[in-house]
């Protein structure tokens, strides 16, 4: 939403057209036209349930109906009033300022012109010349004998609608604990989507400027900027930080490369949260599916009827323990024990994570890198020094997760050959 100046967000402001008024907080959205607002639709429905009902505003009434069809454009008047509604946001709560790589990106042109200079590398110094962080490490390396689970996300064809991120929440019983608790910082999700925004800053605002005068300025987005989304959960890293300071060895690593949790084990400490880098633990700071407090955001697990929806191959957390994503191990072992009564090795295809399988772009890939015919592993060797990339790759934890960097075509109307 593009606003005046004066406007901060949070803002409620009264909108009316077509004789119709109705009142709604203020986002500040970069990208959004000058003199313009845009209104999501869908919300400020009555006959919903606890969850759905009276939840924003309903939109459809400022629309115009024409012969057989409805305009959602047309002119409408924009009042400030005196009131406030903080928004939820999960996007402002966390920061990997000044370190990457985080996201990248490159222009198709560039790709072409040659595909290993598109994606940005750490190197260090070692014997042997510069390399890549993992190739130099303090701790031992684990040893994969059996499986050894991986994922890739392409940031080429992840669009953000998160699908993902709610096929997450009913697969794993992950608790709704509603507005103000997000706001509260206490979020359950398992996976969100982050969303960068390009800037005009550039490097040599770097050296002119200093480190923190040009970061306060990639605070301001382009005009019209260019926008990535990318999928961020556990990466259940293979040197993971969380797992060294668990006092109680809730965190552990498998032999198949999972970053688990033994619930029962763990007395919640948070010190694995806090020494995560990617920001992707959780902490169960209630008894959701029993504290009436949130009845009304997670009501379906009030009664039994209700907690017939929660899958059974999946504990319901308890208060004080913390959580995360576990690449959906019920589903690795469901495939598991299949095959083996088959006697048989799980064949690729058979473990399907519920984010991969929600997925309308299949921007994810879930599979056995131990097996060199699967598709992650074939994609894993194909993009490595191209555009496969870890993020946060400086600090070495080794994730199994890759990220493909995101190719862009900027200039549609050129030819371009290969």
């Amino acid at each position: 939403m593009a606003v005046a100046n004066e406007w901060e967000q949070g803002d409620v402001v009264k909108i009316t057209a077509n004789g119709t008024s109705i009142e709604l907080p203020v986002l500040i959205q970069p990208g959004q036209a000058k003199g313009s607002v845009s209104i999501a639709v869908g919300y400020g429905r009555e006959l919903a349930g606890k969850v759905g009902s009276k939840v924003g505003a309903n939109a459809y009434p400022l629309a115009t109906v024409r012969g057989n069809s409805l305009q959602y454009n047309g002119i409408a008047t924009l009042e400030k009033t005196d009131a406030k509604s903080p928004i939820a946001q999960t996007q402002t709560h966390h920061t990997v300022m000044d370190r990457k790589p985080v996201v990248q990106e490159a222009t198709l042109a560039e790709y072409i012109k040659n595909p290993k200079e598109v994606t940005e590398y750490d190197k260090i110094a070692t014997p042997d010349g510069l390399e890549k962080p993992n190739k130099v490490s303090l701790w031992q390396d684990y040893e994969y004998k059996n499986h050894h689970w991986g994922m890739v996300i392409d940031l080429n064809s992840c669009i953000g609608c998160g699908a993902c991120v709610i096929g997450c929440q009913v697969e794993n019983n992950i608790a709704v604990v509603g507005k103000q608790e997000v706001i509260n910082r206490r979020e359950m999700h398992w996976l969100r989507i982050d969303r960068y925004y390009s800037s005009d800053t550039t490097k040599e605002d770097f050296a002119e400027k200093g480190k923190l005068d040009t970061y306060a300025a990639m605070e301001d987005p382009s005009e019209n900027p260019s926008v990535i989304f990318e999928p961020m959960l556990c990466q259940h890293c293979n040197h993971a930080p969380c797992e060294t300071v668990c006092p109680v060895l809730a965190t552990t690593h498998s032999s198949e490369g999972l970053n688990q949790m033994t619930y029962n084990r763990c007395v919640g400490t948070r010190y694995c949260a806090n020494n995560c880098p990617y920001k992707v633990r959780r902490f169960n700071w209630f008894s959701y599916y029993t504290n009436e407090k949130f009845e009304a955001v997670n009501g379906h697990m009030f009664t039994d009827l209700g907690r017939m929806v929660l899958n059974p191959d999946v504990t319901v957390r308890a208060r004080g323990v913390m959580e995360k994503c576990s690449f959906c191990v019920q589903r690795i072992q469901l495939a598991k024990l299949e095959a083996k009564k088959e006697r048989r090795r799980p064949v690729d295809g058979e473990v399907v994570t519920a984010c991969a399988q929600s997925c309308p772009t299949q921007a994810i890939i879930f599979g056995d890198l131990r097996d060199p015919n699967s598709r992650v592993s074939q994609v894993t060797r194909r993009e490595d020094g191209e555009r496969g990339f870890h993020v946060l790759d400086a600090i070495n934890v080794q994730p199994n997760i890759t990220y493909l960097t995101k190719i862009r075509n900027v200039e549609p109307n050129k030819e371009l050959t290969v």
